[in-house]
């Protein structure tokens, strides 16, 4: 699996900014920004011209009672450009608000809880028993560790708090969509930092690589 992508923003931009691959294609792909390399990969890796993708701020993961919102804005206002709108979301914190709000804009989204379950697989992970115990990092929160975890929860400052934060966990996960040693390298600084063992799990694209082929297969 290459690592290579279609240009786009950094890791800094997709968590505060988001980003568009502009209007071209005749579907679109709404998403989380902490999703934009693989879509972009996965793209490129099929040929799927006919599909363009905007990726909404990754950051809001931090306030998962705003996504529902921000995504159906988007669908709204994309809606009239394009024959077809996906929802590249699982349900991420808003408590089955994203699927009834996508159930009644008409447009399909991701199955399961969050992109921990379906980068592994949704039935693979929810046969885990030690979710609840784990903490996890895919590739993008591996590169954005600082803006996401160590910053907000004022460990940047206070780094002693870190044993009070993950008391309860035993280990981080690190489920890499890419063979790529720099990340795994700060995946484990990460676990390290945190008082956590440290375990690698290879995903790539998991369900969402299936996802979309079937969302594309129909719309071909």
């Amino acid at each position: 699996m290459s690592n290579q992508t279609a240009p786009l923003p950094d890791a800094e931009k997709l968590t505060h900014e988001g980003y568009s691959t502009g209007s071209q294609g005749r579907i679109l792909l709404i998403a989380c920004g902490a999703l934009a390399r693989e879509i972009l990969a996965l793209k490129a890796m099929n040929g799927w011209q006919h599909i363009d993708l905007t990726c909404l701020p990754a950051i809001l993961h931090n306030s998962p009672e705003k996504i529902t919102d921000a995504v159906r804005a988007s669908v709204e206002k994309n809606r009239s450009c394009y024959e077809t709108i996906f929802v590249v979301y699982a349900d991420c914190g808003t408590g089955g608000q994203l699927e009834k709000a996508c159930a009644d804009l008409g447009v399909e989204m991701v199955a399961g809880p969050h992109c921990y379950s379906f980068f592994e697989g949704n039935a693979h992970f929810a046969r885990h028993d030690d979710e609840i115990t784990a903490f996890y990092l895919t590739d993008f929160l591996a590169r954005q560790f600082d803006a996401f975890v160590w910053k907000p929860l004022g460990l940047d400052r206070h780094p002693e708090l870190a044993a009070m934060y993950f008391g309860n966990y035993t280990k981080l996960v690190y489920q890499a969509q890419t063979d790529d040693p720099t990340l795994t390298a700060k995946a484990k600084d990460c676990a390290e930092r945190l008082g956590l063992a440290f375990e690698r799990r290879f995903t790539g694209y998991g369900d969402l690589a299936k996802t979309l082929s079937q969302w594309m297969d129909k719309e071909s």
